[in-house]
């Protein structure tokens, strides 16, 4: 009976147990002498040998077909050193047995069953616990080699998890396993750090993997990689992890340009090589298991400062991020004025042209209707960019017509229609960072006011700079243009009814003689007299509302343009290159093509003094990060109430300058029937300007009362700022955007400039409000005026 309880114990059939059922039980018909005590005490040991059998198969399958190379390699250690261990175990007591060990073996040869059970006691705890790793690592176990079953990195944080234990051995056991399953992965991560290249097995559990959306820029030789936070383990900061990914894509972009070199390539580049340093091994076989958060993050910070210092330099260079950041801060932040006015112009022209198509003519007396059935093209939206640049291009002076930042503009500046299906894959490859200040930005969007069809301007990246600037980046900045600018085309369009005199002024002349000295004649010119100063009454609420909506949404715009972005800006630049040249004085209004061309000579001015605090590129990297989440939430981009009532606001206005224009339209052709006689049979213009003021007067108490959201709202972001002990803004709130400050002491990190408060913004809209412009003491009903 000893002989078939250690051959159950070893995974072996026996007749006294049946490993493959799933009753920890004996079997009744086998050995029918034993009594129930006895069969009670061999019940642990048939849970036992059940145990092992099935942890040695399934063990078995874990290591020849589990995808995921650390799950593997645990799976393995399990098999070698926990289940031989077990095993060894077996033979002790089989050798103590047959040696006659007193121990085991009592008077006459007999030896105990209660004896072996307790000798096994502590193994059942031991398996159990191994059982359930394994069941972690494939929890629908199968023998099918399709399983997946669990990553590398979520088996590395069960593992040190595990290992906080009451239980030494169990402990030991974890402790084991998270060094066998930290091996792996550090031999994974060599491979990136060292040679820039994914593992070849086991890469699709790697949290570095290809971009499979970025075929356009297979051609060039170089591949993108992105970063899958599901894949990475807990004990990885996120500063270590993108510092990982950039070190990474730093080496692929050197081995690219060394494969296929073209003739903008500087030749330092080409002929100097990427050294395998001593020191960079050193740092890495310096880490012991389990793996500690900040050694990993000080190796990593000193293989990357390090490669920075000697490759890095030469493949991005400073000026090169600086040109970058001029062009995006210039256009996609609307630095330069002309550009948004010009884009604004032409996207109106545009939507006018469609508007009198003859298929849309039917709609001219419902102004939104007839936009909504607008369809707006690829075409349409490129040919609107491509006559801005014109534009520009005609703006610039005679005797100095080469703009450099204009001609990188528009080779690298995109207007396209928005595609849902990008945002999800930009949402699901890019860097956690990125992707979590993206999510951030509220959901209100402003990208259908340029068009009737969304759509939103981009930067193309070319490379080595998307090493600095990712494509959740340039999203940010595309979200932050459709904001500004929806703003910026608010002003243009209500400044633009002004320039209705029409509307604005009556100046009737009379007939003259001989028609003017008869009865008819002054007749007819006293009613027209009469008509225009009822007209003139009956605008008068609708020029102040729109002078009061002009006012709000240009303090406003002024606010966003000077006190944050270009105040933010020149923050940035400053630590970037140092403080500017004396003499340069920054505006706060939006700028111009001539005053934009002095910032390269600026820049190159500054090239002296940025080589005395240069910065690695994953410093910049990381400031850049920082500067743009402040600039969002600056912006009160995350504040979905203000975003919410501020597009409200907008869309109303839109409505509001629709039917003014409409309005003036059929007052025209009303003119033209009294005067000149000139009849549209078709037509009944007094029906549509009684229609157009019901309308007017509804959308102009609509204006009124966005404008009184938007102020209470600002009132209230006032408030939470000068909260005692809160702050709205605060870097600290969001785990994933707080970055280490310490950068390893090589460089100072950047801290971004104090959000500016809203008090000076309130203190101008209060100041503007004095007269009480929009009050209720006016008000359009039916096309008259009443008056309280």
């Amino acid at each position: 009976m000893l002989h078939e309880i250690l051959l159950s114990l070893s995974g072996q059939p026996s007749p006294l147990i049946d490993i493959y059922s799933d009753e920890n039980t004996v079997s009744q018909d086998a050995f029918p002498v034993l009594s129930p005590p006895e069969k009670a005490l061999l019940t642990s040991l048939a849970r036992l040998s059940r145990l092992h059998a099935r942890l040695r198969t399934q063990t078995s399958l874990i290591s020849s077909s589990h995808t995921s190379v650390i799950c593997r390699a645990v799976s393995t250690a399990i098999t070698t050193e926990h289940l031989g261990g077990f095993q060894k175990k077996i033979l002790e007591v089989e050798k103590a047995i047959l040696v006659e060990d007193s121990g085991y073996v009592g008077g006459y040869g007999i030896v105990p069953l209660s004896t072996i059970v307790a000798e096994f006691a502590p193994w059942t705890r031991r398996l159990e616990w191994l059982w359930e790793i394994v069941r972690f690592i494939q929890p629908e176990y199968t023998k099918s080699r399709s399983s997946d079953g669990c990553t590398g990195a979520a088996l590395i944080d069960n593992l040190r998890a595990e290992s906080q234990t009451g239980y030494s051995d169990l402990e030991e056991m974890a402790l084991h396993l998270v060094t066998a399953a930290e091996t792996a992965w550090m031999r994974q991560l060599s491979m990136w750090l060292l040679y820039g290249n994914l593992p070849m097995f086991g890469k699709d559990d790697f949290f570095i993997q290809e971009d499979i959306s970025s075929e356009k820029d297979r051609h060039q030789g170089v591949t993108q990689f992105v970063m899958h936070a599901s894949l990475l383990p807990k004990f990885v900061s996120p500063q270590a992890a993108s510092s990982i990914l950039f070190i990474g894509k730093s080496l692929n972009h050197i081995r690219a340009k060394r494969k296929a070199p073209m003739a903008d390539t500087p030749t330092g580049l080409l002929t100097s090589p990427v050294t395998l340093h001593g020191e960079h091994i050193e740092h890495l076989a310096a880490l012991k298991s389990p793996i500690s958060t900040p050694k990993l993050t000080n190796a990593i910070d000193t293989i990357r400062l390090s490669l920075s210092q000697t490759t890095l330099s030469k493949l991005l260079p400073l000026p090169k991020i600086l040109e970058m950041l001029s062009l995006l801060h210039d256009f996609l932040l609307l630095r330069r004025g002309e550009f948004a006015m010009a884009l604004v112009s032409h996207a109106d022209a545009r939507l006018s042209e469609r508007h009198r198509r003859p298929e849309l003519l039917t709609t001219r007396g419902k102004s939104s209707e007839g936009l909504e059935g607008l369809s707006i093209t690829e075409g349409d939206v490129m040919a609107t960019l491509a006559q801005a640049w014109t534009e520009l291009y005609s703006l610039q002076y005679e005797e100095d017509p080469a703009d450099d930042e204009l001609d990188l503009a528009r080779d690298l500046v995109q207007l396209s229609i928005s595609d849902k299906r990008n945002d999800e894959a930009m949402a699901t490859s890019q860097d956690t960072a990125g992707v979590d200040l993206v999510t951030e930005i509220s959901s209100v969007s402003f990208e259908d006011l340029l068009f009737p069809t969304p759509t939103y301007l981009s930067v193309h990246v070319l490379q080595p700079l998307d090493l600095f600037l990712s494509a959740s980046d340039v999203a940010i900045y595309s979200k932050i243009h459709s904001y500004l600018l929806g703003l910026r085309r608010a002003q243009i369009r209500l400044g633009d009814l002004w320039k209705h005199t029409f509307l604005r002024r009556s100046h009737p002349s009379p007939w003259g003689p001989p028609r003017s000295n008869t009865p008819f004649g002054q007749n007819r010119l006293k009613a027209g007299r009469q008509r225009d100063y009822i007209r003139i009454r009956q605008m008068r609420p609708i020029w102040a509302t729109g002078s009061a909506s002009l006012f709000v949404l240009s303090e406003i715009g002024s606010f966003f343009q000077g006190e944050v972005i270009n105040g933010s800006w020149q923050h940035f630049r400053e630590w970037i290159e140092g403080p500017p040249p004396a003499g340069s004085v920054a505006g706060s209004r939006p700028g111009t093509a001539s005053s934009s061309k002095q910032q390269p000579d600026s820049i190159q001015g500054s090239s002296t003094q940025s080589t005395q605090r240069q910065h690695d590129p994953e410093t910049l990297t990381v400031a850049h990060r920082r500067y743009l989440f402040t600039l969002v939430q600056s912006l009160f981009l995350t504040d979905s109430p203000f975003t919410g009532a501020l597009r409200s606001l907008l869309t109303s206005v839109d409505s509001f300058i629709a039917l003014v224009v409409r309005l003036e339209s059929i007052q025209r052709n009303m003119d033209l029937e009294e005067d000149e006689g000139v009849v549209d049979d078709l037509a009944d213009y007094p029906g549509e300007e009684k229609e157009v003021w019901q309308e007017l007067s509804a959308t102009r108490l609509n204006v009124e009362a966005g404008i009184k959201d938007v102020v209470a709202r600002l009132r209230d972001i006032d408030d939470n700022q000068s909260g005692e002990g809160r702050r709205l803004f605060d870097l600290s709130k969001n785990p994933a955007q707080n970055w280490t400050a310490q950068q390893n002491g090589h460089a100072s990190h950047y801290v971004p400039q104090k959000p500016i408060g809203v008090d000076r913004l309130l203190m101008k809209l209060d100041f503007g409000n004095i007269n009480d412009s929009i009050g209720p003491g006016t008000g359009v009903a039916g096309g008259f005026v009443e008056m309280e």
